[in-house]
């Protein structure tokens, strides 16, 4: 009995210890955001971060074969907070290697460019501005929301395949709508597409709940159009611009048929496994945001199974690599471009409970990759950091 125990006690002195868990930091500034029109449910407070718990969970599983182990380290300030002090308060305590951004651009930017960023690989999560694929690139900066333009694009394919190509534009006065409104303007010049007249809607001081017929009568008149497309990321009006244009059109962009990286309706590809696991962590559905958590924990943990290894240098240098490809449930291997950062992948063109299309849509090609149809292609994008 002695000297089995002896031997058990030998054994696992000369096992080789399990190596640390490899840690993922998720790093968010909470938005404040109106509230929604005709009781529809509001953005959830925990969208994004529930889906990285989901991916470091998915990761737990998957890694464990391998014997690699995943943590999530999670900070969220105030709207009024200052964030780059929040992640300077971080690198103190442990320098973190792999970190998950869900703020907007300019905090996006103050984290890649600060002392306490260098050597970081961030992966933008939650902000969908196009210059952080072009001018304002940054290295070490992946985005895995899709930009604007990859939104947008993905739309005007559909409408084009259609030959839906006339489109009169209908934007809101916030920031969002302008950048939102622009990037259709440039996808529809890119496909052969027509912006046949543009107009300006305010929502505010208006209850669209009584004056919605007439309000958008008037704003939707204009010549033939196929489809009116809306800007109005904040949700103020276009909800209710559906069956109240001045002409029996569908109503497309940001409300009615919308191009989103998830949603609820995905379900092929095995994505209802997902959605399913998805939907018991957090009670609610996944949107986009929550995919793109997802998504972001679950490609650095890939990269660590894939090598074997949790060495942050070795997983790095992988996830910026040009080999590196993942799964994401969109039925093919998804990867990060080169020259910009961005995530290769499909994006859903939804209707709630349906999805009409996934694009690219049939027949738009490209020399690389399909998937390159859909945002800046290398030669479109300003950005040179990635290849500092």
């Amino acid at each position: 009995m002695a000297l089995a125990a002896l031997a058990l006690a030998l054994l696992a002195q000369a096992a080789p210890a399990a190596p640390a868990p490899v840690s993922i930091h998720y790093i968010e500034r909470r938005v404040e955001r109106p509230s929604p029109l005709n009781n529809e449910d509001p953005i959830p407070a925990d969208e994004g971060l529930r889906g990285a718990e989901l991916g470091i969970a998915d990761s737990n599983a998957a890694g464990r074969f391998v014997g690699l182990s995943f943590a999530l380290k999670t900070t969220v300030v105030e709207p009024d907070a200052d964030l780059r002090a929040a992640f300077a308060a971080i690198a103190k305590a442990e320098a973190p290697r792999f970190v998950l951004v869900n703020a907007p651009a300019e905090d996006v930017l103050a984290l890649t460019d600060s002392e306490e960023g260098k050597g970081v690989v961030f992966l933008n999560v939650g902000a969908p501005d196009t210059r952080l694929r072009d001018g304002d690139c940054r290295a070490g900066l992946l985005h895995v929301l899709p930009s604007r333009d990859m939104l947008t694009d993905a739309l005007v394919e559909l409408l084009v395949f259609k030959r839906w190509t006339r489109i009169l534009l209908l934007s809101g006065p916030n920031p969002g709508d302008a950048l939102y409104a622009e990037a259709l303007r440039r996808s529809a010049k890119k496909f052969g597409a027509r912006i046949v007249a543009e107009s300006r809607f305010d929502a505010r001081g208006a209850d669209l709940r009584d004056s919605a017929l007439r309000e958008f009568a008037t704003v939707t008149r204009g010549p033939e159009h196929d489809v009116v497309a809306v800007a109005d990321e904040l949700g103020e009006f276009g909800g209710n611009l559906v069956y109240n244009t001045a002409s029996p059109r569908p109503v497309v962009g940001t409300q009615g048929l919308t191009p989103a990286a998830w949603g609820r309706p995905v379900e092929a590809w095995a994505a209802v496994q997902l959605q399913n696991r998805f939907k018991k962590l957090a009670g609610r559905a996944m949107g986009s945001v929550d995919y793109a958590g997802w998504f972001a924990a679950h490609a650095v943990a890939e990269a660590a199974i894939q090598l074997k290894s949790a060495d942050p240098a070795a997983i790095r240098a992988l996830l910026l690599g040009p080999r590196f490809e993942v799964g994401g449930f969109k039925g093919r291997l998804l990867s990060f471009r080169s020259w910009n950062g961005q995530l290769r992948q499909p994006v859903f063109v939804l209707w709630p409970g349906n999805v009409v299309a996934a694009a690219p849509v049939e027949g738009f090609l490209h020399k690389r990759t399909d998937l390159d149809t859909l945002g800046l292609d290398q030669p479109e994008s300003a950005c040179r950091a990635m290849n500092e």
